[in-house]
């Protein structure tokens, strides 16, 4: 097994640190939060409230040396193929460089294309914006219907919830599921002659977005003269031949070195640039940018995504801590767990390493989560006081809105964190019940029910205002956390096969339904609910 020793070093140090209090270790290690708390691209980051004591984090830091973390950071940077099942190198970084940048993919110099299409995205959006770029009967532009699905929906949904004006000159709505119910709803109130659609699709083949791309050309052409619907149909793909005989009167291109769930930076968010304006965007490829130099320049021990990767790995693979939650105390990050749902289970979800034998060990924890602090009256019960451990990512805004204070939303993270790390004894629910009047009898009856046993790890991730600028910063902490973590599981975090097996086997099962009955193929559980919903 690659680095054994390593991580048989971390797993016993695990061992050692389950038996030791996270509020303990504060006062037995003064050095705890300045060694804990760092700063990256105008986040701050707190991982103090994590299990790890000064043993069990030097563990994990050498467990990230013994796997050449940095080495394959290079690699990363310096477009190699570290997406070796295809071949591809995988360089999102490229998309948020500064102009005059030079990447290079497996060799051929990118930085330029990138350019370009940069400069294509600045024009048509402003065009659109300011009304010179008009429909198909000359009246200006005044939604835009995104479509897509994955990482070609995910990413500029999170960005557009995130930094929309509340009332919008132009606004966005967003269909990605196959169920038409999501594109009837996301076409109420719409004009066509007002309305652009922007059709996101890396192959251009993908079942559910060409679905939904001719549900919305019907749409179209069912009240714009024929002439004039190029006009309202925009491609965003890496196969822009296939985007024009569909329809689209103008392509925006990204390269198949762009991952989808990595994508957001490139054209494929193109209707939030329309949305936004170009110097938002920016701003937003900046903040990323800024957050890829610290974590190329950061010591391994002040470096954001290292040690938040190092934490998941100390919480999975030592302390067998399956699942993590991620929990943004902002409204206007509703979409976040959502999108580091598909940015690390799809990345990092995986059975076997690079060289394609087992890995032996649990790799990508479940993500789920929902935003402060509306989970506190759902599933923060289970986090509090159920048998298992769950982690959480606790991501604050200090500032939400101009005209309200956040206060008692981040006042309300805090004591979240803290309440899961102190916890309450029994003897403590006690006192507490005997203070309030109850008897000795009702106290001992009810102590049990309110003890919370505590040392629940989390870690806070804390930002004056959500900008475009730490809304950049934070995606890309998050997409380098995740390259981490498959460098120290071994494992190749830019494929996604799992997502292959059901789309094929959708296609035949389509088949089947066209033919009126199921075929021989088909397993009886398969075929009996086909003949129901068929019939």
């Amino acid at each position: 097994m690659p680095h054994a020793a390593a991580w048989a070093e971390l797993e016993a140090a695990a061992r050692r640190d389950a038996g030791a209090r996270i509020q303990d270790q504060f006062a037995a290690d003064p050095d705890r939060l300045a060694r804990l708390t760092l700063e990256a691209a105008g986040l701050h980051i707190d991982l103090s409230k994590q299990s790890w004591a000064r043993a069990g984090l030097d563990a994990a830091l050498a467990l990230a040396r013994a796997c050449d973390v940095e080495g394959r950071r290079a690699a990363l940077f310096n477009g190699e193929a570290v997406n070796l099942t295809e071949g591809r190198a995988v360089l999102h970084p490229a998309l948020r460089a500064a102009n005059g940048a030079d990447f290079h993919a497996l060799g051929e110099p990118v930085s330029a294309e990138v350019e370009a299409v940069r400069a294509e995205m600045k024009t048509y959006a402003e065009a659109v914006r300011s009304g010179n770029e008009t429909g198909a009967t000359g009246r200006a532009i005044r939604t835009v219907l995104h479509i897509g699905i994955g990482g070609s929906d995910l990413g500029p949904r999170l960005i557009w919830d995130a930094l929309r004006p509340l009332d919008p000159a132009i606004d966005l709505r967003f269909v990605a599921n196959i169920d038409p119910r999501d594109m009837a709803e996301a076409l109420i109130g719409l004009e066509p002659e007002t309305t652009l659609v922007v059709v996101v699709s890396k192959t251009f083949t993908t079942q559910e977005t060409l679905t939904n791309a001719e549900a919305a050309k019907a749409w179209l052409a069912a009240a714009l003269p024929a002439e004039g619907m190029a006009r309202h149909f925009i491609g965003v793909t890496a196969a822009p031949d296939k985007a024009t005989a569909f329809g689209c009167g103008r392509t925006f291109a990204f390269r198949d070195w762009v991952g989808g769930r990595y994508s957001l930076w490139s054209a494929v968010s193109l209707s939030c640039v329309i949305g936004l304006g170009w110097e938002a965007f920016l701003e937003f490829l900046d903040g990323a940018a800024a957050l890829d130099r610290h974590f190329l320049e950061a010591p391994l021990e002040r470096n954001g995504p290292v040690l938040m990767a190092l934490a998941d790995i100390y919480n999975v693979d030592g302390l067998n801590r399956p699942a993590r939650s991620v929990a943004p105390y902002a409204h206007a990050l509703r979409r976040l767990p959502a999108f580091l749902q598909q940015l690390e289970m799809e990345s990092n979800g995986k059975r076997v390493r690079r060289d394609g034998s087992p890995v032996g060990r649990q790799t990508c924890p479940v993500v789920f989560g929902e935003p402060g602090s509306n989970g506190q009256h759902a599933f923060f019960q289970q986090l509090h006081q159920g048998p298992q451990v769950v982690p959480l990512d606790f991501v604050i805004v200090g500032r939400t809105c101009e005209d309200a204070s956040s206060t008692p939303l981040w006042a309300n993270a805090l004591a979240q964190a803290q309440a899961l790390m102190q916890g309450k004894t029994e003897g403590q629910a006690r006192a507490e019940l005997l203070a309030s009047g109850a008897s000795e009898a009702e106290a001992d009856r009810l102590a049990p029910h309110k003890t919370f046993p505590g040392d629940r790890p989390s870690t806070t991730i804390l930002m004056e205002a959500l900008t475009p600028r730490s809304l950049g910063a934070l995606i890309a902490l998050y997409e380098h956390k995740t390259f981490v973590e498959g460098v120290l599981w071994d494992i190749n975090s830019f494929d996604q096969w799992g997502v292959e097996l059901g789309k094929a086997l959708a296609k035949a099962v389509l088949k089947d339904v066209e033919a009126g009955a199921p075929s021989s193929d088909l397993d009886p559980s398969t075929a009996d609910l086909l003949r129901r919903l068929t019939a």
